[in-house]
């Protein structure tokens, strides 16, 4: 199957509708060269330093369980970093808050989007643990809810590229019935391979994952989920208040985008009256709003890691 990808066109971030087409027939969509150079770099430099603030990390310090470890043969290994807006680096936030990213969130959910989660996960190098099959998150589907997914460093073929089974969003799968019958290879799987810039758009139900590799290069990518407000206010798993607490993120993002990139096109935020934030005034508290529930995702228990530690 050959995957739609997003030229470059100018102020165009909105996607069309043949994008949003492919993106529900298939559960994924590719937008190449999507991030800006400037602060592709910025955004990579923070991602060095986010590892190296997190392996030097003890457990005294209050931010310790932003960071996730797994233990490998040879030792813990670094491989998440979570909550990434308030770890010292703005590029994150002059992320979210670019044109880039919002406007394919309200082509997707709507103007009334919410950015629920913001994190980066990646492999070391060295590090060719596999990413087992997996649905990030199993709902009802009666709105969006997806990934976008920030390639900093490239992913190639046959070097622990994510693979994905188009089609498969649309219902729960049985994760371990379809490894053990077809284990990487089941029929219309899709490896996706990946630049510095790219980004992969992803349903949080189309089945996922990455097989093993030896002497794998770093492999960086930061993922931001978008849901609608009025999805979780209907289905969960999070109430009306964090629903106002996580909008309140965007209003310092799209200040901080602004002030970055001066002359650039900026995105214009319609969210409706009803979900419109009050800033709090105190940006510390907004830059971090943790999450007490999740929702279930679908995979094989046995070899596999929690799913929000897998993407």
């Amino acid at each position: 199957m050959t995957t739609i990808e997003q030229p470059v066109t100018g102020a165009a971030y909105h996607l069309t509708e043949e994008q949003v087409r492919f993106f529900d027939e298939n559960g994924y969509l590719v937008l190449r060269d999507h991030i800006p150079a400037d602060l592709l770099d910025r955004l990579r430099e923070a991602g060095h330093q986010w590892i190296k603030d997190g392996e030097g990390i003890t457990r005294e310090d209050p931010r310790y369980f932003d960071y996730n470890f797994a233990k490998r043969p040879w030792g813990r290994t670094m491989y998440r970093v979570n909550y990434v807006h308030n770890k010292g680096k703005p590029a994150s936030l002059e992320l979210l808050g670019s044109p880039e990213v919002l406007g394919v969130a309200e082509s997707l959910c709507g103007p009334n989007f919410v950015p629920t989660y913001e994190s980066m996960v990646f492999k070391q190098e060295g590090d060719g643990e596999k990413i087992a099959w997996h649905q990030d998150a199993v709902h009802p589907r009666e709105w969006r809810i997806f990934n976008y997914d920030v390639y900093l460093d490239a992913s190639h073929s046959g070097a622990g590229a994510l693979r994905v089974i188009p089609g498969t969003q649309k219902q729960p799968q049985d994760i371990c019935a379809l490894a053990e019958a077809h284990g990487w290879d089941p029929p219309g799987v899709v490896e996706v391979e990946m630049a510095p810039g790219d980004v992969l758009l992803h349903d949080v139900m189309v089945v996922h994952g990455s097989p093993p590799v030896e002497g794998k290069a770093l492999r960086r990518t930061i993922y931001y989920e978008f849901r609608a407000a009025e999805q979780i206010v209907a289905e969960g798993p999070w109430d009306r208040d964090w629903v106002d607490r996580r909008l309140r993120l965007l209003p310092p993002a799209l200040n901080r985008y602004e002030s970055a990139y001066p002359d650039a096109s900026r995105f214009a935020w319609q969210a409706s009256d009803e979900f419109r934030p009050v800033p709090s005034g105190d940006e510390d508290v907004e830059l971090k709003v943790a999450h007490a529930a999740h929702t279930q995702g679908s995979f094989c228990s046995a070899g596999s890691v929690p799913l929000k530690n897998a993407r």
